[in-house]
């Protein structure tokens, strides 16, 4: 048999067999289909080309066109040639007759030549693709689908390169070993805690926005919309920095590096993504330095924009991040807005006006302020609904707890982020837990502080879980208070701390229900089934690490302790942690859901309860509502835009 010849051929050697083989039927037998229908594409499309091209020769008929076009054009407003008239301030040259013929003659005939050598060109191509071996043929389709992709690629548009701006001080990223070896062995315990969780996401749900550790598989609810957009990733990364779990950040960030995307067709809760996703990423920006966390940031902000496009300026609650189109929630009195999400944006929002220098985000939420100091408020109080068309208040509910809670909570956060220059943001925040204590504070017949709901002129002896942050923001806000109310604003702040420890200490599992009453001599306990829940949520703990931090009292420690242990006893399984449907039951059964906040926020204030407080000082930073630490921006010399008075 003939030794197969190598022959140079458009830059390549292929193998051609002997002219006694009968090779070329049998290779194009083995082709397999879509290597059929490449070439059936080829050869159509050549024959096209060789039909095609006499529809564009030009005929006589369409010499009158040209002709036309040729002898009467229109040249406004320039000196007349010779043999040239005026019609209306414009110069009409006409042709010049057989010399333009001629010239059309030649026109067509290299028209014809060009077409001629375009069609040997693609026969030529034809048959060298043919020629071509299988696996030559696959490879080559391969790299036309790696031109395209690329092409794709560099077809999007390319992010404007943010402006440099000076990145605030950061102190207190890797410090906080507590002197005590029981400490350190208790904050070893909330690491590993952190690590059983990270790793069984990692391995059941990853790249899912949160986990079923028992069916062990990804789990979404609606604030997400239908997308994977790795909320747990996001919400968890600077719990991995500050625990030394690098390795684990590192994973979290080349997963967001290559697989984070807001161009999807997904309706998300405006508030939810802020604060998760924004906080969690600008948080990870100032905390490792890594560029792509600002500009994933930034990406997303641009995404929420179009939900502020109301009557009032009010955001709805959620926006597809495609279509840009917003709506409310159903259930929310009428198609209203809702106090905590919307007043819950400015941290994130000021410091994206710092890093983009657009002073869209800034002049969004200074509207909010605005709109609602001009407005009149029920007894002081704020009800949870406002209509973000008309702006009016929606029925009058007031609540510390949900609905309500994280409004109250960043008015005192922007005084403390803009290093306490912000004086209205503090007075706003004055006023209004004046007010909340005028009408909502009271004692239980026990003696236990807590904080009510006013609905339509009546309070509801019922505090929930949410509302246990309260203790720490009193205890936050207790130094600058008016009227040197700072030891009433502390101990406030401990009585609610008080409080919320009965309502887990009154419990089989030693963890806090949903919501609890006062009332019919039942007192920091649930009544309800469908209120003795825990889902693995972090207030009260949130509160104990405030108080430890502005007291000392080891007492915040050692409830924090007993928290941690009944999380670890009672919530954690094989696959990770999950949330209980009964706190009085001996025999709890899961409802299957790692939240994405159990990393970001509660296994955090654990672990920073059990920290020196070089970790994460609160003169340096400023927890969002997430447990995602801003930097105070010390902006000595900078004015946001929009604003009158120097920051």
């Amino acid at each position: 048999m003939t030794t197969p010849a190598l022959l140079p051929l458009s830059g390549r050697r292929i193998p051609t067999l002997s002219p006694g083989a009968a090779s070329f039927p049998h290779h194009r037998a083995t082709l397999r289909l879509s290597e059929k229908f490449i070439l059936l594409l080829i050869l159509s499309a050549f024959i096209t080309l060789c039909f095609g091209a006499f529809f564009f020769l030009p005929d006589n008929s369409k010499h009158k066109r040209f002709d036309l076009g040729l002898e009467d054009v229109l040249i406004p407003h320039i000196e007349a040639p010779k043999g040239a008239k005026h019609l209306g301030g414009q110069v009409v040259i006409h042709g010049q007759g057989g010399h333009d013929e001629h010239r059309h003659r030649e026109e067509e005939e290299s028209l014809r030549d060009k077409i001629r050598v375009d069609h040997e060109r693609a026969l030529q191509e034809a048959k060298e693709k043919l020629r071509k071996s299988r696996d030559e043929l696959r490879a080559e389709i391969q790299t036309e689908k790696s031109k395209v992709v690329e092409d794709l690629k560099k077809k999007k548009e390319v992010p404007k390169p943010l402006p440099p701006v000076p990145m605030p001080k950061v102190v207190g990223v890797n410090d906080g070993d507590p002197v005590e070896p029981d400490v350190k062995e208790k904050r070893d315990k909330i690491r590993e805690m952190m690590k059983h969780a990270w790793d069984s996401y990692r391995q059941y749900g990853w790249g899912h926005n949160e986990l079923k550790p028992l069916a062990k598989k990804g789990h979404s609810t609606n604030i997400f919309g239908n997308s994977q957009m790795g909320a747990t990733i996001v919400d968890a990364l600077d719990s991995l920095y500050m625990m030394g779990l690098h390795d684990e950040f590192k994973d979290g960030q080349e997963w967001i590096e290559q697989n984070l995307d807001f161009s999807v067709n997904a309706e998300v809760s405006v508030f939810e993504v802020n604060i998760r996703f924004i906080g969690g990423l600008l948080a990870a920006y100032y905390l490792s330095g890594q560029e792509v966390f600002k500009v994933k940031a930034v990406q997303l902000a641009e995404k929420l924009l179009p939900a502020f496009n109301t009557p009032t300026g009010i955001p709805w609650a959620m926006v597809n991040l495609k279509s840009g189109v917003g709506r409310n929630w159903g259930w929310a009195s009428a198609g209203s807005s809702i106090l905590a999400e919307f007043g819950t944006l400015h941290m994130e929002f000021v410091h994206l006006t710092y890093l983009t220098g657009n002073p869209a985000y800034y002049q969004k939420v200074m509207h909010i302020r605005k709109l609602l100091a001009k407005m009149d408020r029920p007894n002081g109080l704020y009800p949870n609904y406002l209509n973000p068309r008309t702006g009016r208040w929606g029925q009058h509910h007031t609540s510390v707890g949900g609905l309500g809670d994280s409004f109250y909570e960043y008015l005192l956060k922007a005084w403390l982020m803009s290093d306490k220059t912000d004086t209205e943001a503090r007075k706003t925040y004055d006023d209004a837990i004046e007010a909340i204590e005028r009408h909502l504070i009271r004692k239980s017949n026990g003696g236990l502080t807590f904080i009510g709901e006013w609905k339509n002129g009546h309070l509801e002896r019922k505090m929930g879980h949410l509302t246990c942050f309260a203790g720490g923001m009193f205890a936050l806000g207790a130094d600058g208070s008016p009227d040197d109310k700072a030891g009433h604003y502390l101990q406030l702040g401990a009585e609610i701390a008080h409080t919320c420890h009965e309502s887990y200490d009154r419990t089989v599992l030693k963890l806090g229900p949903e919501a609890f009453k006062f009332d019919s001599g039942l007192e920091a306990v649930a009544v309800r089934q469908n209120e003795k829940y825990y889902i693995l949520r972090p207030e009260v703990i949130e509160t104990y690490w405030y108080m430890w931090r502005f007291t000392h009292d080891p007492k915040y420690r050692q409830w924090g302790w007993e928290a941690a242990q009944a999380i670890d006893k009672y919530c954690r399984v094989s696959g990770g942690f999950s949330g209980v449907k009964d706190v009085y039951s001996s025999n709890p059964t899961y409802d299957d859901v790692q939240q994405s906040f159990f990393l970001a926020e509660t296994l955090k204030y654990l672990y920073l309860l059990f920290s020196s407080d070089d970790l994460m000082p609160l003169e340096s930073w400023v927890f969002n509502t997430e447990a995602h630490p801003l930097p105070v921006l010390h902006l000595a010399n900078f004015t946001l835009p929009g604003s009158q008075a120097q920051r």
